[in-house]
């Protein structure tokens, strides 16, 4: 191959099934199953809310297909940026990759945004010390600041450390979340003032049922990205890619399981949680109130073990696309350097702790523009490889019809949900501050683009090949396994 001057950096084989498994669930669910179910009880009802997550989560399995398939074809780091490259050329992969980057970089720092969150109702005197100022009506405090900040420091340096550590804290802490839940979840039936009237309304009476279970369902690909990641990671499998597709499966049932759970919890051991409208967290007055100390140190223990998951999984994903782009030339090459002790894209880690550092200065009203942002990212990077999973295997080398439906069927979800949080008059449409943020993070990647150019146009088709899939497009796509 005539790319033999060209330096690529490779990352080690140290992931295993377990992490990998973790990596999907544990991103997956983060702390959305633990501060949200109160919100989307009151804006969609008990059933409207369990449907649209469950919905979300089965769409979510038939955009799973394809990137199953493709990361078996290419078990490379880079994921999505690998697998746009590869159908569509240099160009899609950067739109695809740049807005897979902010989703990425937002569920990380919705997760730190989380934590503070859960001081800040466990111990809200600890946190309303050193009052900054008020942002869309929440008021931000030092404490708060500090604490968020620390977080995402002390997983930044976990994730430079290497992915033994990051992969053992990643399987127990997803084991330990899962055990929580399923005790809340048992416990609920002999708690409070447990009764399945209390599951009523159903759905948002104003809104009605269709709005109910859409507003929902339009942000499954935020509640649902982490599996994802895995591909990110393909390269360092110790196993065979062909195992992706299992893994993602059941990280992806198991998130469902896990959502559904919190919700009814939350739901039917309480009478009213439009009561609690505007409350700081309403799934955390629910357990106070119906199980007492004991049950807010357990939900308290799954919310820490969600958020740590969640920082750990998208520090990990997020790094090693940056690390990707970095190793073609798409963004600085300094990206694309590895620890050479640990092993790790740590100059990639460090530039996701820089921009995350951001978030804990904007108070959680913030959290549901960040929200908006990252659906919206992760619904680009979805379309964008389920056209890949098309094209691909509609190729005579590779026919194969079952995925060539399945990403048809995921271009028309990625199309859905990009038209449910974009077009104005939808009832799950971005709200004023996510469309300003969208637009100059989508103007900063046009500028990015711009100054790249030059040097990607500068690269030879076989050197970008090298780089990004480590074989040429025409052995990649001739290749049978």
């Amino acid at each position: 191959m005539s790319a033999d001057h060209q330096t690529r950096t490779e990352l080690d084989h140290t992931m295993s099934k377990r992490f990998i498994w973790a990596i999907a669930y544990g991103s997956s669910i983060g702390w959305g199953a633990f501060i949200l179910p109160g919100d989307w009880l009151i804006s969609s009802g008990t059933l409207g809310a369990t449907l649209g997550i469950t919905i979300g989560g089965l769409l979510m399995l038939i955009i799973a297909v394809g990137y199953g398939a493709l990361t078996a074809k290419f078990p490379v780091s880079g994921g999505e940026f690998a697998f746009t490259y590869a159908g569509f050329g240099k160009v899609s992969a950067f739109i695809a990759a740049w807005f897979l980057v902010l989703g990425y970089i937002c569920v990380v720092a919705l997760n730190a945004s989380a934590f503070s969150l859960l001081f800040k109702f466990v111990l809200p005197d600890f946190l309303e010390i050193g009052y900054l100022y008020t942002i869309a009506g929440w008021d931000v405090y030092i404490m708060e600041v500090v604490l968020s900040s620390a977080i995402l420091v002390v997983f930044a340096l976990i994730s430079m450390k290497g992915s033994g550590l990051s992969g053992n804290l990643q399987f127990i802490f997803c084991m330990f979340m899962a055990l929580v839940v399923s005790g809340l979840f048992v416990a609920s039936f002999f708690s409070g003032e447990f009764a399945l009237q209390n599951a009523e309304p159903l759905f948002n009476n104003e809104a009605g049922i269709w709005t109910s279970i859409i507003l929902i369902v339009a942000i499954a690909p935020w509640m649902y990205v982490g599996f994802d990641n895995i591909p990110q990671a393909a390269e360092e499998f110790k196993f065979s890619a062909d195992k992706t597709f299992k893994l993602i499966v059941f990280g992806i049932i198991a998130s469902i399981l896990t959502y559904v759970a919190m919700i009814l919890v939350t739901s039917w051991i309480y009478p009213d949680q439009n009561s609690m409208d505007g409350a700081v967290w309403v799934t955390g007055s629910v357990i106070q109130s119906s199980m007492g100390t004991v049950g807010m140190v357990f939900l308290a223990f799954a919310i820490s073990f969600g958020i740590f998951t969640g920082l750990n999984g998208f520090y990990m994903s997020s790094s090693r696309l940056i690390f990707a782009m970095g190793r073609a030339n798409f963004v600085p090459a300094v990206f694309a350097k590895v620890h050479k002790k640990n092993k790790t894209p740590h100059y990639a880690v460090l530039f996701v702790l820089i921009v995350c550092l951001i978030a804990p200065w904007l108070g959680r009203t913030a959290l549901s523009w960040i929200v908006d942002m990252s659906s919206v990212g992760v619904s680009v990077a979805f379309l964008a490889t389920s056209a890949v999973s098309v094209k691909f295997f509609s190729a005579r080398e590779h026919r194969n019809m079952v995925y060539v439906i399945f990403g048809g069927l995921g271009v028309i979800i990625s199309l859905v949900f990009l038209v449910l949080l974009l077009f104005p008059g939808s009832p799950a449409a971005l709200t004023a501050p996510s469309y300003y943020a969208l637009l100059a993070w989508t103007v900063l990647g046009l500028i990015f683009l711009a100054v790249k150019y030059k040097t990607l146009k500068s690269m030879t088709k076989e050197e970008l090949d090298y780089m990004i899939l480590n074989k040429t497009r025409e052995e990649a796509m001739h290749e049978k396994k």
